[in-house]
């Protein structure tokens, strides 16, 4: 057995394999430790906030702050000041007028004003264009002037006598407020989906899930794969026959389409997670028993199972002393990618709504489900889903990777 285990652990793609996977679910173990928020608490009433760290503007408006030498730079307050509505008034001034901005990009607010203080006029005299764009122009200008003017923020309070709006304070370029002093600072290192729940905190709960959901998949299926192979290799005759065939019937029908119509059955009142992976491992038995009986037949006329026959030994006690301690390591092998296509599996259901029902848990296949519904592709929330594939590929590469180092160890023609 130790022999057994140093091969392995020597085995280069079974190690790599085992360290991501390793690294992997001990982030999953590790990071709750380190916070308490509830993975699917809502932080945000809009979708998809960027990462990042947020405070409260209220508390920030309100602290003492401290003044600094340093002053906001101009590409900020014209950031700031410019909106997409502005820029598209630049770039039609740009074509009224002959300029060419080609050259410059224009997501770069900075170059745009540089471009745009060195071309304007107000004379729009030879300007052939409607009055609301003259309108637009002059209100760019403005901006662009006053951008660069470090005017502040007038923080006002109603005069409960008057009615009337007083100036309390004024906020300009230089105030500062230090973030360690304020109490309401939270940072979302994945952003916010598309409920406002901090993605990197769901991802975490959610990979586990999926993993409870492809390790309860993988072991029924495996489990039956096992049990039905070793019967119809030993025993044969009818037995094999029926049990061929129903593999058979099950190997024609895709398992998907099988997975697709059961899941839609049970509904979406009785889908849970334990419900889904019982699913998943119920339907994805046949590879398994197809493999396994083809090792047992093999194995079954060997010299070591003949005399145990002829010993008067069971057939239980000849399976399990003489034809399995044969096969365990392709047992494991055949549960890591039982594993592997059951966390596939929970995700493309998850995707075409067959997944999991459920409001207290996510999957990653869940989250996908969420970010596409939300059309988080389309406006370029890349944090939302992109984390999430990210995982489903190094859970699923990382066990594909054990089970080619696992076969190079116990597979004859493929040692060195």
């Amino acid at each position: 057995m130790k022999n057994t285990l140093n091969q392995v652990f020597h085995a280069p793609k079974f190690l790599i394999g085992f360290i991501i996977f390793v690294g992997l679910m001990g982030f999953c173990l590790i990071y709750p430790f380190f916070t308490d928020k509830d993975p699917l608490e809502m932080y945000g009433n809009g979708n998809f906030f960027p990462p990042g760290t947020y405070v409260n503007q209220e508390e920030v408006t309100l602290d003492s702050g401290y003044t600094l030498n340093i002053e906001r730079s101009a590409a900020t307050k014209i950031a700031s000041a410019l909106g997409d509505n502005e820029v598209k008034g630049m770039l039609t001034y740009f074509d009224l007028t002959g300029v060419d901005y080609s050259e410059i990009d224009t997501t770069d607010k900075v170059a745009l004003v540089e471009l745009w203080e060195a071309n304007y006029s107000d004379d729009y005299s030879n300007i052939k264009t409607t009055t609301s764009n003259k309108k637009l122009f002059t209100r760019i200008q403005k901006l662009v002037v006053e951008a660069q003017k470090d005017q502040g923020v007038i923080i006002a309070e109603k005069n409960e006598e008057t009615g009337e709006l007083e100036q309390t304070d004024k906020l300009v370029g230089t105030e500062y407020s230090n973030v360690n002093k304020l109490s309401s600072v939270i940072t979302f290192v994945l952003g916010t989906d598309n409920f406002g729940r901090d993605v990197l905190t769901e991802l975490v709960s959610a990979t586990k899930a999926s993993f409870r959901i492809g390790l309860l998949a993988g072991c029924i299926a495996t489990t039956i794969g096992l049990l039905l192979g070793l019967l119809a290799g030993y025993v044969g005759g009818v037995v094999d026959n029926i049990i061929t065939f129903v593999t058979n019937l099950f190997t024609v029908i895709p398992s998907f389409v099988i997975l697709i119509l059961i899941s839609y059955s049970v509904g979406d009142s009785a889908r849970g997670i334990m419900v889904v992976g019982i699913i998943i491992g119920c339907t994805s038995w046949p590879w398994t028993t197809r493999s396994v009986r083809s090792q047992v037949i093999s194995l079954r006329n060997r010299d070591h199972v003949n005399l145990s026959k002829l010993s008067g030994h069971s057939m239980m006690r000849i399976i399990l002393t003489d034809i399995l301690p044969y096969i365990a390591s392709y047992v494991v092998m055949a549960l890591i990618l039982q594993i592997s296509s059951g966390i596939l599996a929970e995700a493309q259901l998850s995707m075409i709504g067959l997944g999991p029902a459920t409001t207290k848990q996510a999957t990653l296949g869940l989250m996908m489900q969420w970010a596409t519904t939300y059309f988080a592709h389309l406006n370029g929330s890349w944090w939302s889903y992109f984390p999430v594939v990210i995982t489903i590929a190094l859970m699923t590469f990382s066990m594909n990777l054990m089970n080619q180092g696992l076969d190079q160890v116990f597979n004859p023609q493929l040692r060195d």
